[in-house]
């Protein structure tokens, strides 16, 4: 909870809840307020939330001319400030999208190895984030031709924090031009908090398997300048035998409005190290000859090291206007993978990344706008897979790259109300990739590589009455080819060669063409209701047929659709619940000997149920979430298996008291072989067993 001692601050903020809760049409002044509620002393104990009064369900705004995104004509989920701190998210910040309709959300006990993310059924075998454009602050952070254990694309968001974050948006589909490449299944876009919000704290977390996290928030504001500085220390032995994580962050934040500009810089320094124990063989698990907490061959291990700078523009008060960013990291990340009794594969990332965006928004009154740009990002540096054997590195190579990636695009997404009831969208993307890939492995595959993608984009929204929305779109993304699509060669252990490898030129940039259609039903303040459905044509699909190799298999098919609820039962009492199906998931043209089916989840479930109210002198708040998967299929050559379903559920009480905030959580999952990770083998699936128990406190102090 983020909390201001300031009593005018606090008063305004308790004002307006209770005139919404009341249903006054005005603001109401501190001394009626104390009047009303026979409150006369809240300054120590303001706390965020409407306390016992109803929060209604955000209003239709698809309609709203405006780039924010829930003006899209698509599906779109916000997770707010409140909703993370309502959440467990524990050790992996990919817990924040738990309750999103359709998305599973990786935690998989396996260090920091990125932060898993599917949804339409893309990213098949839980490849970290790929197929999915994330961004935070206008930063891209999918990482191309990554040889850290993680594929291409990989995200890895371990060096945000809970108290980092004021909102994360996930958008359904390529519908957006402002996201460039992985943007196939949709986008995430994050955005940090400002200081001048954000009361200072100290905080203190425990949980299960040597769970521990100390968190520090200095937030404030003087003469406009806004600041706030975050250090978080996390540490935890896991649930398997040799699991284990040491993870600091740091995060300074500087924000200020000049002249109706609104200017921020920030900095982030984030190191980790981990151990862990892989996957294990579910026949195995099954038979007994194994334990779940057991380490099969060796444990894997790795550390990570990044620094990122950034300075953003932006107008301070409305749309209209200059945007620019800039930014700079460098990268660098290992991650060994146990693949023997005595082996490993030891990958390496170690970039340097700097790039930019400048933009502007031309806006006409409320019924029109454009917004064009440019953006550029260069990726230089090294990436490769080596053979470690007995702990130790040997002359053999999967892969090795020396990279220079330079990506450009351009931009348009324009908005126009023919009618007050009508709006129409319009965007377009250009990019082009400028590649430098020498294969260090095999030379004869020294390369460079220049392509190019246009990927357009329609819309539509249409309000026939104030309480529905129907939205549609038709629009393209994709992917961009990896390194060692282009430079390939054997995937075996060999010693570099002067020779070897081959130079595929004509791979070209996956592409999708996603059509949707939805609707939005808000028949009251209390209620809100969004279903849409989907069909996903893709060409180029590349997909992992064996371990280290990959095939572009063709064009696949998706099809689907999700539903979900927001019902506010009373002025204490809220739920929500969503549906996912994934009708179709398809290889048009498999492979032979492959099968013809993608490894997603059929079914997606979620639901939960928060009550929010005044209990003596505080504010009490209590959460339930439960989240299940089925008919996930997986496949030895052509033989269709399906892996155990898997159940989770959430539970987290907190209370908020004076200066102090308390809370205890568990997370339990009732499967004993339940997973959201696995692979299928010719020796049957492999799977990262999951503790069915883990239970967590913690207490925060506010000053």
């Amino acid at each position: 909870m983020y909390r201001s001692r300031r009593p005018a601050w606090a008063w305004a903020f308790t004002g307006a809840a209770l005139s919404t809760g009341l249903g006054v049409s005005e603001p109401i002044s501190a001394e009626e307020l104390e009047a009303a509620s026979g409150i006369t002393e809240l300054e120590a104990i303001q706390v965020t939330g409407e306390g016992g009064n109803r929060k209604p369900i955000e209003p239709l705004s698809r309609g709203k001319v405006s780039n924010a995104v829930e003006s899209l004509p698509a599906g779109v989920t916000s997770i707010t400030q409140e909703d993370i701190q309502t959440l467990n998210v524990d050790r992996d910040i990919s817990n924040i999208y738990r309750r999103v309709p359709g998305v599973v959300a990786n935690n998989i006990d396996q260090g920091d190895t990125g932060n898993g993310f599917r949804m339409r059924g893309f990213a098949t075998n839980g490849t970290h984030g790929a197929d999915v454009a994330v961004y935070v602050d206008g930063i891209p952070q999918n990482i191309p031709s990554s040889q850290g254990g993680a594929g291409h694309g990989p995200v890895f968001l371990e060096w945000l924090t809970p108290q980092m974050i004021r909102s994360a948006n996930v958008i359904k589909g390529p519908v957006s031009a402002l996201y460039g490449d992985q943007n196939r299944a949709g986008a995430v876009e994050i955005e940090t908090l400002d200081g001048g919000s954000v009361a200072s704290s100290i905080g203190l977390d425990v949980a299960s398997f040597d769970g521990r996290r100390t968190n520090l928030v200095l937030g404030g504001e003087y003469e406009g300048l806004e600041s706030l500085f975050i250090v978080d220390i996390y540490k935890t032995n896991g649930y398997r035998k040799a699991a284990e994580t040491n993870r600091d962050n740091y995060f300074w934040k500087l924000s200020k409005v000049i002249d109706d500009v609104k200017y921020s810089a920030r900095f982030s320094h984030y190191e980790s190290d981990f151990k862990n124990d892989g996957y294990l063989n579910l026949p195995a698990l099954r038979a007994g000859t194994i334990g779940r907490r057991d380490t099969d061959n060796l444990y894997g291990f790795g550390n990570a090291n990044r620094n990122t700078y950034v300075f953003n523009r932006a107008p301070a008060y409305d749309e209209a206007g200059l945007y620019y960013t800039a930014y700079y990291e460098d990268f660098r990340r290992v991650r060994a993978i146990s693949n023997g009794t005595n082996t490993h594969n030891y990958g390496k990332d170690d970039r340097d990344i700097y790039g930019g965006r400048l933009a502007y928004n031309f806006v006409a009154n409320e019924s029109a706008s454009l917004m064009v740009g440019a953006d550029v990002r260069r990726d230089k540096g090294i990436a490769f897979r080596q053979q470690y054997r007995n702990f130790e590195p040997t002359p053999n190579f999967y892969y090795d790259f020396d990279m220079d990636l330079i990506t450009y695009g351009v931009f348009a997404q324009g908005q126009y109300k023919p009618t007050d009831s009508v709006k129409l969208m319009a965007g377009v993307r250009y990019d082009r990739f400028d590649y430098d890939i020498e294969n260090l492995k095999f030379r004869d595959a020294d390369t460079g590589y220049n392509s190019s993608v246009t990927t357009p984009k329609f819309g539509l929204a249409w309000t026939p009455i104030r309480e529905l929305e129907i939205f549609t779109n038709v629009a393209q993304g994709f992917r961009s080819p990896a390194a060692e699509y282009i430079s390939s060669g054997s995937s075996s252990a060999l010693a570099p060669s002067e020779t070897g490898g081959q130079v595929n030129s004509s791979v070209r940039p996956s592409k999708v063409k996603s059509y949707d259609i939805g609707f939005t039903v808000r028949p009251s303040d209390r209620l809100s209701s969004t279903t849409e459905f989907y069909y996903i044509e893709n060409d180029n699909e590349t997909v992992q047929t064996s371990a280290g190799v990959y095939e572009q298999v063709g064009s696949t098919t998706r099809r689907g659709a999700e539903t979900s609820f927001n019902y506010q039962a009373t002025s204490t009492v809220s739920a929500y619940a969503s549906y996912g199906r994934i009708i179709d998931a398809k290889i048009n043209n498999p492979s032979p000997g492959t099968g013809a089916l993608l490894s997603v989840p059929e079914h997606t479930y979620k639901a939960g149920v928060q009550y929010r109210n005044r209990f003596m002198a505080g504010q009490v708040t209590l959460n339930a979430d439960v989240y299940h998967l089925d008919g996930i299929p997986y496949y030895i050559g052509t033989e269709k298996n399906e892996m155990p379903p898997y159940t989770r559920y959430d539970l987290r009480a907190s209370y908020d008291y004076s200066d102090y905030q308390f809370s205890v959580y568990g997370t339990f999952q009732p499967y004993r072989y339940g997973t959201e990770v696995a692979y299928g083998t010719s020796g049957g699936l492999v799977i990262v067993p999951q503790p069915s128990t883990t239970l967590g406190a913690s207490i925060r102090y506010f000053f």
